[in-house]
């Protein structure tokens, strides 16, 4: 997607991904990092961020999930945290296909850098970091919840793995500098590391906000084999997914029977 911060044009763009999906033949549809709403102008943006039960960008895309019936990872949005009136969290939502929230994650690793280009970002100004890690079942079976900057934190991948995860969800919004440098590498890794598939829908393009976003949505298989590469620009990209390549691949290569708890140094 190329979010911006008119919420309405972005769920209608999402809505209308979601009914070309379902008529594409996919039981699933993933969105980018902050696909309801992309803008890093605070106070505009705070005029418009509601706590997640007073979302009318949400009940629109329940009532869209409803009528077609599709399992949809709604990748992110900003919401009020219900614990902190001043604060925001950056939540994933999973609607099941009958317009059910299956599982929500707050994205626990805060995005504070200062860029060789000059971009600075400091998201724990105005976010909360979410409590902790969640899986929750999806049409690939127990799915890690991840946004964006967790993806630079393997021991979250790990824990996931190590509770059961097959496959994880990458919703992203990467800068370009970052994202020519790390994007890719990081995927593949974090597959290979736990056998299991990643999912990474990315935002892409000069955004209405000012800032710019790498691309390249990404699905990389157990192996780190990149199954789908959507470049730059908007889309919908589709792709079939051998779910007994988990198993294959962890029989191969055992990893997770071989791993060991690591003690503290000595």
């Amino acid at each position: 997607m190329n979010s911006t911060f008119d919420i309405q044009q972005n769920v209608e763009a999402m809505i209308t991904g979601i009914k070309k999906a379902k008529a594409g033949g996919a039981n699933a549809y993933f969105a980018p990092e902050m696909s309801m709403l992309l803008d890093r102008d605070r106070p505009r943006a705070k005029s418009v961020i509601t706590k997640e039960a007073n979302s009318t960008a949400l009940l629109a895309i329940a009532e869209a999930v409803r009528q077609v019936g599709i399992w949809v990872h709604i990748g992110s949005l900003p919401v009020i945290s219900e614990r902190s009136a001043d604060r925001f969290c950056n939540r994933t939502l999973i609607f099941d296909s009958s317009g059910q929230v299956l599982a929500r994650y707050d994205k626990m690793h805060l995005f504070d850098v200062d860029l060789a280009t000059g971009e600075s970002w400091r998201e724990s100004v105005a976010y909360l970091g979410g409590a902790g890690p969640v899986i929750t079942a999806s049409p690939l079976g127990p799915m890690g919840l991840t946004i964006c900057y967790d993806l630079r934190f393997p021991d979250l991948f790990s824990t996931l793995a190590r509770n059961g995860a097959v496959a994880f969800a990458v919703p992203a919004a990467f800068t370009v500098p970052t994202g020519k440098a790390h994007w890719h590498v990081l995927l593949r890794a974090r597959a290979i590391e736990s056998a299991a598939f990643v999912i990474a829908a990315a935002q892409s393009g000069k955004h209405a906000d000012g800032r710019e976003t790498y691309g390249h949505s990404l699905v990389v298989d157990p192996w780190g084999e990149v199954l789908l590469d959507m470049g730059e620009g908007e889309g919908l990209g589709f792709v079939d997914l051998d779910l007994d390549r988990v198993q294959a691949v962890r029989a191969q290569i055992p990893v997770h029977l071989n791993r060991r708890d690591v003690p503290p140094l000595l």
